[in-house]
C-alpha cells in the first residue's frame, strides 16, 4: 500500500455500450469510485478519475444483430444514454472516453506490438467452434449449451452466469450457435495467446503475500481460487469481425480479444484527459508515487487482478494496481438484476421518474451498498430512506437551523457568548467527524463513511432538540444566540462532508448558507467554519417526502416486465397432426355446472365431480385435488367432453372430462365459458 502517494489515478469499470446504466452498475461501482474521487479532490489531491464505454466485443455484434442495425449503431446510441445519465447524476469523471476512438486503437495495438515483439506471446493453431450455416467462427458468447460444472442448460462460451464458473466455448456440453442454432463443428485457427502461468509466482507474491492486509477478502479469495486452479494461457485475438485489428502480418481478419483492449481503455482516456488539460499523461500510470485504484464489480476480478496485471508486467514500465476493491452484486427486489430480461431499475429512467433527486438514489445505493455480500434494493427501503433519513434527520436539522436563524437574526449569524460545556463538547465531537470518515473512505467503507456523515446530522438534532433555542428565546436570548452558532457551525461542516455522498444536497446546502469554499481538513482545524456577521440565504427544502403512489409506479412497472417475461419465455405445445373436420364434428362439448365434489380416497390427485351437462347429471373423474379443494370447485362454470367413452377409475366410471390448461404461472386452471347467458348443455362447436 502506497503512503501519501503525490496522485491518484482511479479507474471505473468501462461500461459495455449493449445496453444503459441500471443500479447495479451505480452500487457496484460508479458510486463509490465517485465518493472516493469527490473525497480525494476535497483534500486537495491530485486526481485523475477515469472512465469510458467498453465498445468492442461479441456483445455489441449480438446486439447488433438482434436491433438489425450496425455495431456503429448500437456503440453511439448507448454511449449517448450512459455519456448523459452519468453527467446528469452527477458521476464526476475527469474524462469519459470511447475504446472506438483513434487514440485508443492506437493506443491497444502498441501495447500489443509490444509485447508481440518481446516474444510475450504464444502463437498456437487450434481448433475452435465453428458455425457452417453462418460461415464464421463463433465468439464465446455466440455458443450457449449445458456447463460442464452445474448443468446449467443456458451456460455462455465465455462463463456460466448460474454458478459463475470461466468457460472455453469447448467446454459446453452440447454446444449451439446462437445465430443459427446450428451444432457447431471444430476448426482450426490460428491465435495469439497469454501465458499467465509465467506470472503465477509474480501474481501470488504481489498479491496473496504483499496485499494480504489490505484487499478486500472477497478479492483475495478469488485471486487464490484462480491461482490454485493453476493459470492457463489466455486467447488475446479472437475471429470476429468487430473491434481492433490484430496489428501484425498473418493476422488478417482476426481482433483483439475484447478483455485485452477494454482494459488499455483506461490508460488511452488517461492520454486523452491528459492531452486536453495539457499534462503529462505518464506519471498517473507510470509513477511509483502514484496510487492506482480499480473500482469493478465482483464478475471482473479475474481481468483486473491476474490478466491485466500479466499485462502490465509483460509491458514493463507500468505501475500496479494499490487496491481492487471490488463488490458484491446487488439484486432487486428479491430477483438478480438482468438487462436482458429487464429487471432492472435504469438510471436514465430514474432520473426522469425522479427528477432532482439524485442524492436519494446515491444515499440508498450506499446505505445497502454490496461490498461483502450480495445486497437487495427495494423500492420500500428505497422511500424510507428517504423520508425516514434523509428528511427526517438531514433535512429537518437544515431546516430548523435556518429557519430560526432568519427569524432571530434576518439571516446572520449571531456573535457567541460564552460556551458551555455541551457547546464546547458538541464543537470537539464535530472536529473529529471528519477523520473518522475519511478512515472509513480510505479504507473503501462507503457505507460506513456515509453512516458517520449522517451521524454529523444526528449530533446537531440532539444538540437542538436537548438546548431547545425556541424555549430558550423567551427567558435567555443571550444563550440563544450561541446555541444557534454552535448549530450554524454543524450545518457548515454537514455541507461540506456531504459533498462525497450527496453533491447535489451539498451545492443546495453551500448556496442556502452563502460559504465560500471550505476544505474537509479545515472542518477538523476550526470551529468556525461559518463568521458571526455572515449572511445565510432562505431555507429550502433539501429532501421531500415520497409518497406510497410514486413506489407504487415504479413496483407496477416490476410487475409489468416480470409478466412480460413469463409471456416472453412460456413454452406452448407443438401443434398436434392435422385432424378432418369429421373427426372433430365427433367431438361432443358442452357447458356444464359443478354440483358436487369429493375427493376420492386414497388417491392424492383425484376429485370425484358430479356435472350438471344440461343433457344430465352425471359423474367425473378428474385429476385436480392437489390444485383445488373440494369447496372451491363447487358452482364453477366448466366445459366437459361429453361423449368419451366411460373409464372407471378406482372402481368410479367416470363420464366425461374436464377441459383445463395451465397459466403462465404454471397452475392448473378450468377453461371456462364466460359469457353470460349461456346455459348448461350449449353445444360448443
Amino acid at each position: 500500500m502506497i503512503d501519501n502517494p503525490k496522485r491518484y489515478t482511479i479507474t471505473a469499470a468501462l461500461p459495455y455500450t449493449n445496453g444503459p446504466i441500471h443500479i447495479g452498475h451505480l452500487a457496484g461501482v460508479y458510486v463509490p469510485s465517485d465518493i472516493y474521487a469527490r473525497y480525494l479532490r476535497l483534500q486537495g489531491k491530485d486526481v485523475a478519475f477515469i472512465c469510458g464505454s467498453d465498445e468492442h466485443g461479441v456483445a455489441i455484434s449480438m446486439k447488433a444483430k438482434k436491433e438489425g442495425i450496425t455495431p456503429q449503431e448500437v456503440i453511439d446510441k448507448y454511449d449517448g444514454i450512459i455519456r448523459k445519465s452519468f453527467e446528469d447524476f452527477g458521476i464526476s469523471f475527469d474524462n469519459y472516453s470511447r475504446t472506438s476512438s483513434k487514440i485508443h486503437h492506437e493506443t491497444a495495438s502498441a501495447f500489443f506490438r509490444k509485447l508481440y515483439e518481446n516474444g510475450d506471446f504464444i502463437e498456437e493453431t487450434n481448433e475452435q467452434l465453428y458455425d457452417a450455416k453462418a460461415d464464421q467462427f463463433l465468439a464465446d458468447r455466440f455458443v450457449v449449451g449445458t456447463c460442464p460444472k452445474c448443468g446449467n442448460e443456458e451456460a455462455y462460451g465465455d462463463q456460466c452466469e448460474k454458478c459463475g464458473s470461466t468457460l472455453n466455448a469447448t467446454d459446453l456440453i452440447n454446444p449451439k450457435s446462437t445465430i443459427t442454432g446450428e451444432t457447431p463443428v471444430l476448426k482450426s485457427t490460428k491465435h495469439w495467446f497469454l501465458p499467465l502461468d509465467r506470472y503465477d509466482d509474480f501474481l501470488k507474491e504481489w498479491i496473496l503475500v504483499g496485499h494480504k492486509n489490505d484487499w478486500k477478502t472477497n478479492v483475495l479469495g478469488q485471486v487464490k481460487s484462480w491461482l490454485d486452479d493453476g493459470l492457463k494461457p489466455r486467447a488475446v485475438t479472437r475471429d470476429l469481425d468487430w473491434g481492433i485489428d490484430v496489428p501484425v502480418e498473418g493476422a488478417e481478419g482476426k481482433k483483439l480479444y475484447v478483455w485485452f483492449d477494454a482494459p488499455i481503455g483506461y490508460i488511452s482516456s488517461t492520454k486523452e484527459w491528459a492531452a486536453r488539460e495539457g499534462k503529462d499523461w505518464e506519471p498517473y500510470w507510470k509513477d511509483a508515487d502514484t496510487k492506482l485504484v480499480h473500482f469493478i464489480g465482483k464478475d471482473n476480478i479475474v481481468f483486473h487482478c491476474i490478466i491485466f496485471p500479466a499485462m502490465l508486467k509483460a509491458e514493463g514500465s507500468f505501475i500496479l494496481p494499490d487496491n481492487v476493491p471490488a463488490n458484491e452484486f446487488l439484486n432487486l427486489e428479491g430477483n438478480k438484476l438482468s438487462t436482458s430480461k429487464n429487471w432492472a431499475v435504469w438510471l436514465h429512467e430514474y432520473l426522469v421518474d425522479f427528477p432532482d433527486k439524485q442524492d436519494v438514489l446515491r444515499y440508498a445505493l450506499t446505505a445497502n451498498a454490496p461490498e461483502t455480500k450480495d445486497n437487495d434494493f427495494t423500492w420500500k427501503d428505497f422511500q424510507a430512506r428517504n423520508n425516514n433519513e434523509l428528511a427526517a434527520v438531514y433535512g429537518n436539522f437544515i431546516n430548523r437551523v435556518v429557519v430560526l436563524t432568519n427569524k432571530y437574526y434576518d439571516g446572520i449569524v449571531p456573535q457567541p457568548n460564552e460556551f458551555s460545556e455541551v457547546d464546547e463538547q458538541t464543537l470537539a465531537e464535530l472536529k473529529a467527524y471528519p477523520a473518522v470518515i475519511a478512515s472509513s473512505i480510505e479504507r473503501y467503507r462507503f457505507r460506513e463513511a456515509q453512516g458517520e456523515l449522517m451521524n454529523v446530522a444526528r449530533l446537531g438534532n440532539k444538540y437542538l432538540a436537548d438546548e431547545e433555542p425556541w424555549k430558550m428565546v423567551k427567558t435567555d436570548p443571550e444563550r440563544v444566540k450561541t446555541q444557534m452558532y454552535v448549530a450554524l457551525q454543524i450545518a457548515t461542516a454537514l455541507g461540506i462532508l456531504s459533498e462525497p455522498f450527496l453533491p447535489f444536497t451539498s451545492n443546495k446546502l453551500v448556496s442556502i448558507l452563502q460559504t465560500e469554499s471550505i476544505s474537509w481538513e479545515k472542518v477538523s482545524r476550526t470551529s468556525e467554519l461559518l463568521k458571526p456577521g455572515h449572511q445565510i440565504g432562505q431555507a429550502e427544502i433539501l429532501f421531500a417526502q415520497i409518497d406510497d403512489a410514486e413506489i407504487q409506479k415504479q413496483i407496477d412497472k416490476l410487475e409489468a416486465t416480470k409478466t412480460a417475461n413469463k409471456m416472453e419465455n412460456r413454452t406452448v405445445e407443438p401443434q398436434k397432426e392435422t385432424t378432418t373436420f369429421e373427426d372433430f364434428s365427433k367431438l361432443d362439448i358442452r357447458v356444464g355446472t359443478i354440483l358436487e365434489a369429493e375427493k376420492m380416497p386414497k388417491a392424492n390427485k383425484l376429485l370425484v365431480l358430479k356435472v350438471d351437462t344440461g343433457i344430465d347429471v352425471r359423474t367425473i373423474v378428474s385429476g385436480i385435488a392437489e390444485h383445488f379443494s373440494p369447496e372451491e370447485v363447487v358452482g364453477k362454470r366448466v366445459t366437459v367432453l361429453v361423449n368419451l367413452a366411460p373409464r372407471a377409475l378406482r372402481g368410479v366410471e367416470s363420464q366425461g372430462m374436464i377441459l383445463m390448461t395451465n397459466n403462465a404461472e404454471g397452475n392448473l386452471v378450468f377453461v371456462n365459458p364466460d359469457a353470460d347467458g349461456v346455459d348448461n348443455g350449449a353445444l360448443i362447436s
